[in-house]
């Protein structure tokens, strides 16, 4: 479903502040894979999503969508393909406008777009049997201004509508790591059932080792831009928070040393 090949990226090539973002990086996901991804501050994590989503084009590698090379297709054309979900709240949505609006732009996505009326009977009724899913009331309130809204309440807004169009792929860039544990929970829980249910096949960045783990089928980690470590389902099911730092300052020769790292 998801092919990344040979995918390197350079910051301010041939200064003094060049960097390495990605080099080589090799991914493959297979349809209806979870795979989440941890590594320090500056792995390459966040460039690997934005390259995905198309944010950044690579130097060099390919990028393929359900076979697809869609290297250097724009972010606005690959958004027919992806859903992604920030870890600003207040990112992926608009706050002026009302929850209902705001599911119809999520709605449109990948469709023709018209000069029809935003919100119709028939429409008004799907968004609120999809915010009844979140199980948190939002189908009451679809006349709310999402700037209103919780974080809690944004994240699981920004997941439904990252999911509408049942997204080739769902990118999930830190989505609960600014959200209070509890809150953070919720969105967790939201997207184990919506991932699940849709067969969704996803790629998570998180610092949350523990939460790393105990989500999805398979685990990457990242340091200095390349895919250091991957563990399968089987190796997966049976691992610790303990061993993966092991394994990481085995291959590193480091340890893992970024306060927004959590261990669970």
């Amino acid at each position: 479903m998801l092919k990344i090949e040979k995918v390197s990226k350079l910051f301010n090539p041939g200064t003094v502040d060049e960097k390495i973002a990605l080099m080589d990086a090799n991914l493959y996901l297979k349809p209806g894979d979870f795979v989440t991804v941890i590594g320090s501050n500056g792995a390459g994590k966040s460039t690997l999503m934005n390259i995905i989503s198309g944010v950044m084009k690579p130097d060099a590698g390919k990028i393929f969508i359900d076979g697809n090379d869609v290297s250097q297709v724009s972010e606005y054309q690959r958004s027919q393909w992806i859903g992604r979900v920030f870890q600003d709240p207040m990112a992926g949505t608009a706050p002026r406008m009302t929850i209902e609006e705001n599911l119809a732009i999520a709605y449109k996505r990948g469709r023709p777009r018209g000069f029809s009326l935003g919100v119709t009977g028939k429409t008004r009724k799907i968004f609120r049997e999809e915010l009844q899913r979140l199980g948190i009331g939002l189908e009451n309130r679809m006349g709310a201004k999402v700037g209103l809204l919780s974080g809690g309440e944004r994240q699981a807004l920004s997941l439904l509508m990252a999911t509408f169009t049942r997204p080739q792929i769902l990118l999930l860039d830190e989505h609960t790591a600014a959200l209070d544990p509890a809150r953070a929970e919720l969105v967790t829980t939201l997207t184990e059932n919506i991932v699940r249910e849709l067969k969704l096949t996803t790629l998570m960045v998180t610092h949350n080792m523990e939460q790393a783990i105990r989500l999805g089928n398979r685990l990457i980690m990242m340091d200095k831009g390349k895919i250091i470590l991957q563990f399968d389902e089987d190796r997966k099911k049976d691992l610790t928070v303990e061993q993966l730092l092991g394994e990481f300052e085995q291959i590193s020769g480091k340890k893992m040393a970024d306060d927004r790292v959590v261990l669970g």
